[in-house]
């Protein structure tokens, strides 16, 4: 059992109110235990859930379309994003507590913690406190060791470093390796060339290859490559590209006016929509919703993480993006994660998109990076949101955080599924693109590729 479970399972049996988090911390208010009261029939997950639910829609009706909650430094206007239903819980005769996620206008995620009274047909919340920002808490739960009473303690510089995140910006230089094996025929290779956007500057240092470059640019993404026609010349002979990179951490941001969101709807090679997903989305949505995008969204998020593992299986065929294994298998890298919801999430008519590239170590300033990285975007309220769905699996801590942002220290370097150039490979469509595509006369070859990077500047935290 974890702490949080473990406080909860305490507060019930002692009538207790708890939040979602228990970390310690000094500076406690405390709270009472409250007086013993006769025994009355428990109210059900359900009906909590409903009751908080109708509190924060009433509320945000009233209000015209955002749910306000204002304290001596904050005055927000909020959307409903998720209510933790892990977390609801009957403290006690005519008490309940809530946990929600709501989001602000800039796709900031704040986890609020209330306090409701009442019956199951009728509760009010008593109490409202902002628990955490993006998944940093704010104030944690303390228990005294002699009248097992609980008490707030708030947590100092609660901007701390969330793990293996890069928040704000960063600078690094990132060096793309590739080693030629034997060509013995006619080769031809086409390697992902990282490009500016609004989050990432990015300028080529040094290119160094062995023949005469081309360069090309696919119509529908617009992603660039290095197209080199190889021979037995070159054989054993090594592809170094460097870049300076400077990226911000990225989160919701507006969609491009007249951008086609119809394509992030439709399938792909590995990337399949309707029937079975469908089905799966639906159930997962249950009646969480009736038509928000964005809670249908974060409850396939939620689906995703809970139903699947980050496993690399050897005998397997992930790594390949393959959403019809991802959903057999219930398993596989970043590749697999996202295309999962990808396919979820078109099948429920919410645009998503697929990028990949590297994630930058946060926790040393030079060496090597371990393979590419992939994550996935879906479009609500007119943005499109990050999501980073095998980090969040891996470090649930960071779930809510995942859900809106990506950390500073990754590097792009393309985009979308399918993608083709003109000259393309004899294969056929690039499923996606962060390693070379080489072949052979025709057949296709894995040329060793190693990606290494050194960080210029102190990173922000």
């Amino acid at each position: 059992m974890n702490i949080k479970s473990f406080i909860i399972s305490l507060f019930i049996g002692s009538s207790l109110l708890f939040s979602c988090n228990s970390e310690t911390k000094e500076e406690t208010e405390t709270i009472a235990q409250e007086e013993s009261k006769p025994v009355e029939k428990k109210v059900s997950i359900e009906k909590i859930e409903e009751g908080i639910k109708k509190y924060i829609l009433e509320t945000t009706e009233k209000s015209g379309g955002t749910f306000n909650i204002k304290n001596d430094s904050l005055d927000l206007d909020l959307r409903l994003v998720r209510v933790h239903t892990e977390y609801l819980s009957h403290l006690g005769p005519g008490s309940y507590f809530a946990c929600v996620d709501l989001a602000d206008d800039k796709g900031d995620i704040y986890d609020v913690d209330f306090f409701l009274e009442g019956t199951e047909d009728n509760m009010n919340v008593v109490r409202t406190d902002i628990h955490k920002l993006n998944g940093k808490p704010f104030y944690s739960w303390k228990q005294d060791k002699n009248d097992k009473t609980w008490s707030i303690v708030p947590i100092k510089n609660a901007g701390g470093d969330l793990l293996g995140v890069v928040e704000g910006e960063d600078e690094f230089e990132f060096y793309y390796k590739v080693m030629l094996p034997k060509i013995d025929g006619k080769g031809e290779i086409w390697i992902p060339i990282a490009e500016s956007d609004q989050f990432q500057d990015v300028k080529m240092l040094s290119v160094n290859i062995p023949t005469k470059e081309k360069y090309l640019t696919d119509d529908q993404f617009g992603n660039k490559v290095l197209y080199l026609k190889l021979d037995e010349r070159h054989s054993h002979k090594e592809i170094a590209i460097s870049y300076s990179v400077k990226r911000l951490e990225k989160s919701p941001y507006k969609a491009k006016k007249g951008e086609d969101l119809n394509q992030y709807l439709k399938a792909n090679t590995l990337i399949p929509v309707g029937d079975q997903f469908k089905e799966i989305a639906l159930f997962a949505i249950g009646n969480k919703t009736k038509n928000d995008p964005l809670i249908k969204a974060r409850a396939l998020y939620d689906y995703v993480i809970d139903s699947m593992k980050y496993i690399k299986n050897e005998e397997g065929t992930y790594g390949t993006g393959d959403a019809v294994y991802a959903c057999d298998a219930q398993s596989g890298n970043c590749s697999e994660f996202h295309s999962y919801f990808i396919a979820l999430a078109r099948s429920v008519d919410i645009p998503a998109r697929f990028a990949i590239g590297a994630s930058i170590p946060s926790d040393r300033d030079e060496g090597g990076i371990n393979g590419y990285h992939c994550w996935a975007e879906f479009y609500a309220e007119g943005k499109w949101w990050p999501v980073d769905i095998s980090e969040a699996n891996k470090y649930t801590a960071l779930s809510t955080y995942y859900f809106g942002h990506h950390g500073a220290n990754r590097i792009e370097l393309s985009r979308g599924r399918d993608i083709k150039f003109n000259p393309g490979p004899a294969s056929g469509e690039i499923n996606f693109l962060a390693y070379p595509v080489m072949e052979i006369d025709e057949f296709i070859v894995r040329p060793k590729t190693t990606f290494t990077f050194e960080r210029k500047k102190e990173k922000n935290s």
